[in-house]
């Protein structure tokens, strides 16, 4: 049973990305401010949903939430700043995003870097949630809105890339991805500060 608040009448925005494990593509954050009556019996972790369920309830967030937003790291960046502080930057900028601003950010997992009101410079306080895409509404919501943008952007990098499955994969590390990488080499999209080969070796030179 997801929960709608962690602190009754606060204005809380739930914040999940997608494609932190990816060997390709960006990194998508979104953030998620639903009304305090928000309920969908569907609404749940995007990884425990269907393509179809998330796709559906993906306008239904955008029209009921109060502010929504979807914040982006592309892997060029990802390889300057790791991974880590990727996602996290994704996320702000998802928050930077918001017309309404929160009170207090919930984030899913338990890393986070203060984020700082660009108009006030005052940090938003915030906390972070094991699993919560699985406990809290607002962080389910976001995690369905940054896997459903996400995947469509590698639906359509999958037309340019056509070798590498990520119509199926997303860019994960699947053994036909990297089965692909080492017969194709790597695209503009990937990103080199991974193991793209899983066999230890960080980089690629082709």
């Amino acid at each position: 049973m997801l929960l709608p608040f962690l602190e009754e009448g606060r204005i809380e925005a739930g914040c999940d990305e997608a494609g932190r494990g990816c060997l390709a593509g960006p990194v998508y954050a979104a953030a998620v401010i639903l009304p305090p009556d928000f309920h969908n019996e569907l609404l749940n972790d995007s990884k425990q949903l269907t393509e179809k369920q998330r796709y559906a309830l993906r306008p239904i967030i955008e029209k009921e939430a109060l502010a929504w937003a979807v914040g982006v790291v592309d892997n060029v960046e990802i390889d300057k700043i790791n991974i880590l502080s990727a996602s996290i930057l994704a996320m702000h900028r998802a928050v930077d995003q918001l017309t309404l601003r929160p009170e207090h950010l919930l984030i899913d997992g338990n890393r986070f870097k203060p984020y700082r009101d660009p108009s006030s410079g005052l940090a938003i306080p915030h906390t972070t949630i094991v699993k919560g895409d699985g406990k809290m509404m607002s962080i389910a919501a976001a995690s369905v809105l940054a896997k459903t943008y996400r995947d469509d952007f590698m639906n359509t990098a999958a037309q340019q890339y056509p070798g590498y499955d990520w119509l199926s994969n997303k860019g994960y590390p699947t053994a036909k991805h990297r089965a692909a990488i080492k017969q194709l080499g790597t695209t503009p999209l990937h990103r080199m500060s991974f193991n793209l080969l899983g066999d230890g070796q960080l980089t690629l030179d082709f």
